[in-house]
């Protein structure tokens, strides 16, 4: 088991849906990608935050890197336990002020204007990575949707996590882009060696990006093996 490197168990936590979010038992493994099917936006950001520790179950255990998340025991812990995840979704901040390549040096440093000299092959060699080596001077609103997505997915990656947690990345994407952005996180996931939970709705997605797909059953919280999952969606 040295290499679970998050582990859910029995774990059930109110939000203000139609029930609780239960979760019955989730491993996740070092270099494991994982989709996890089933869960809502709400859903999902309730997840994320059980999974980094920034809320603790009403029930159950989250484990993380070993420890218990209940057992995080301040903020400067627990700070440093978070830069061990990369954290997609529209949740990210980004700075309209500021350019691309500031934008993606802000896990770095906040001194970007102008950004240090030590830093700039880093950021660009980062940018390079995600797709952004065309967009480094522009600001985010000039970005569509994908660049937009890709900008956030650097900033995930910054600081070299174990662990990317993506919430319904695809969401605001057409189809064309989906397709893209599923391919670039392929790549950079294999590339690195990390970890990814992917929480979607987008089948697609699921398919291209993780080597696993599960469903969750809401009622149960049981994470069931997503063989025949395109019948239950109704696809082809």
């Amino acid at each position: 088991m040295d290499d679970v490197l998050l582990q859910l168990r029995d774990v059930s936590q109110d939000y203000g849906g139609l029930r609780p979010l239960r979760i019955k038992a989730l491993d996740v493994r070092a270099g494991q990608r994982l989709a996890i099917l089933g869960l809502d936006q709400a859903a999902a950001e309730v997840l994320v935050n059980l999974l980094i520790g920034s809320t603790t179950p009403r029930t159950g255990e989250v484990r993380a890197f070993g420890t218990a998340t209940g057992d995080i025991p301040d903020s400067d812990a627990w700070l440093a336990a978070l830069r061990q995840y990369g954290l997609l979704g529209g949740r990210t901040v980004l700075i309209e002020q500021l350019t691309v390549e500031q934008n993606l040096a802000i896990p770095l440093t906040l001194d970007v204007d102008p950004l240090p000299d030590a830093l700039r092959a880093q950021i660009r060699t980062l940018g390079a990575e995600v797709g952004l080596a065309h967009a480094l001077e522009r600001r985010p609103p000039e970005l569509g949707p994908l660049d937009l997505q890709r900008l956030r997915l650097g900033r995930a990656l910054a600081l070299h996590p174990r662990v990317l947690l993506a919430e319904h990345p695809t969401a605001p994407l057409e189809r064309a882009d989906a397709e893209q952005l599923a391919r670039d996180m392929s790549r950079i996931v294999s590339t690195r060696a990390m970890a990814a939970v992917y929480i979607t709705a987008d089948r697609a997605f699921a398919q291209q990006a993780a080597d696993e797909i599960v469903m969750l059953k809401p009622a149960t919280g049981e994470l069931v093996s997503a063989v025949g999952w395109r019948r239950w969606f109704g696809g082809t």
